[in-house]
């Protein structure tokens, strides 16, 4: 491979945070999520006169610093976005062109769009550079699970949420004619007509009662006081099906995320999709917080943890190793039942997903071919690993971030670009987790 080629693949880690440089990757999107809260701010206070009197030069510095940033990390996601699996099919070229028309390539462009127009069209585009700025914010979505998955939620219920308007505009038109055929009499200047009716409609059934319209006869009191309380269950009707297809939304994303965590496990390799379910519904949540124990030295490992938050320390004669998000350990505590041989601390703040050793044996139990196929598996490995006592397998080591201790110089060639090679760990050095 090139060096060009490395270097692309290294930006697209990077970028995609897809690449083995998780630290970086990390802080380079909250970097650019900071510039775009930051962005959107000074947009906002920039409006204010006397701001915009003091600090107007530093106002003008940041901006174009902050727009070179975005323009620069437009160019460089178009750069490498032939590396996306899905459009590798289409060549360099047409990668690219169907990249630049994706949405969220066409919000990197929004972003980048104002620091172009101020260096071309200075004198004509304040208003369009403003506007441009605020709709930064939209970028958020791309570093926001929690906001893709409600864009999603609204997409998926679009036909649900357009019934619901179309049923609060029929209310609202039939208020509207109601009050126009009732007030006209006593009040001909605000209720000439029904669409002078609807704006009344309007604020009543949404229950804002601005109050500039309202009712003066018993008649148009009672039938407004029905359309107000009427408002109440037609508002809640759109929020209803917003809030269960985003916690529809939620839920599926965090068993997609549990199920692909789980079907990573060698111990599981051979499991049909249902049967990794099966066992993805097993897990228990728990949080540890930095500097806690998560599993002790000498304890019995009966259970195996899953990293979804946070990063997680072992202490080995060899060096420190760091699990982090999508990393677990303890698989072969399911099945074989040891000591622990090494203490694992949340070194950050962590989010576990936890299978108890019962938990799984129970389930084993009422599926005799699943059972089969486990226990196959953790046999073999178990004969892989004869000599090595404890539950840290070859491949979760190899998942872990690696730092060498001082006393080790003499085993350098041990690790091998931040990564532990599981063939080169002797097996009293191997973690028992």
């Amino acid at each position: 491979m090139t060096k060009q080629k490395t270097f692309k693949r290294f930006l697209f880690g990077l970028l995609e945070d897809t690449g083995d440089h998780r630290v970086a990757a990390r802080a380079i999107r909250q970097g650019i999520v900071v510039l775009i809260v930051l962005n959107v701010a000074l947009a906002v206070l920039e409006t204010l006169p006397e701001v915009r009197a003091s600090y107007d030069g530093i106002l003008i510095y940041v901006q174009l610093l902050s727009g070179l940033i975005f323009v620069i990390e437009y160019g460089l996601r178009l750069y490498v976005s032939d590396l996306h699996p899905p459009l590798r099919r289409y060549g360099p070229l047409g990668a690219r062109l169907r990249y630049a028309l994706h949405l969220d390539a066409v919000v990197d462009l929004i972003a980048a769009l104002p620091f172009l127009l101020v260096i071309f069209l200075p004198d004509n585009s304040f208003t369009v550079v403003v506007v441009l700025r605020l709709l930064r914010f939209l970028k958020l979505a791309r570093y926001s699970p929690a906001i893709r998955s409600l864009l999603q939620a609204i997409a998926s219920e679009r036909w649900a949420l357009m019934g619901a308007t179309m049923i609060v505009s029929g209310v609202i038109l039939l208020a509207a004619t109601v009050m126009y055929l009732i007030e006209n009499d006593a009040q001909p200047d605000k209720f000439n007509s029904i669409p002078h009716a609807i704006w009344w409609a309007i604020a009543t059934v949404t229950t804002v009662g601005y109050g500039d319209v309202v009712p003066v006869t018993g008649l148009g009191k009672t039938v407004g006081g029905f359309f107000m309380l009427l408002g109440y269950g037609l508002i809640a009707l759109p929020v209803g099906i917003i809030a269960s297809a985003f916690a529809r939304e939620i839920h599926s994303r965090d068993f997609v995320v549990t199920w692909s965590m789980v079907a990573r496990v060698p111990l599981f390799e051979d499991l049909k999709a249902t049967e990794i379910a099966d066992v993805a519904r097993l897990l228990q949540a728990q949080k540890v917080k930095a500097g806690k124990i998560i599993a002790e030295k000498g304890d019995v490992a009966d259970r195996m943890f899953f990293i979804s938050e946070g990063t997680a320390e072992i202490e080995l004669n060899s060096g420190t190793v760091y699990l982090s998000n999508g990393d677990f350990f303890g698989e072969l505590a399911l099945i074989h039942q040891r000591p622990r041989k090494s203490t694992i601390k949340a070194f950050h703040d962590c989010d576990l997903l936890v299978l108890e050793a019962h938990a799984l044996q129970l389930m084993m139990e009422k599926a005799p071919g699943l059972a089969t196929k486990i226990l196959k598996e953790a046999e073999r490995r178990h004969d892989e690993a004869l000599n090595a006592a404890g539950d840290l397998a070859s491949e979760e080591l190899a998942q872990a971030d690696v730092v060498r201790g001082e006393e080790d110089t003499d085993q350098s060639e041990m690790f091998s670009d931040d990564k532990a090679r599981p063939e080169d760990v002797s097996d009293d050095e191997k973690p028992s987790s």
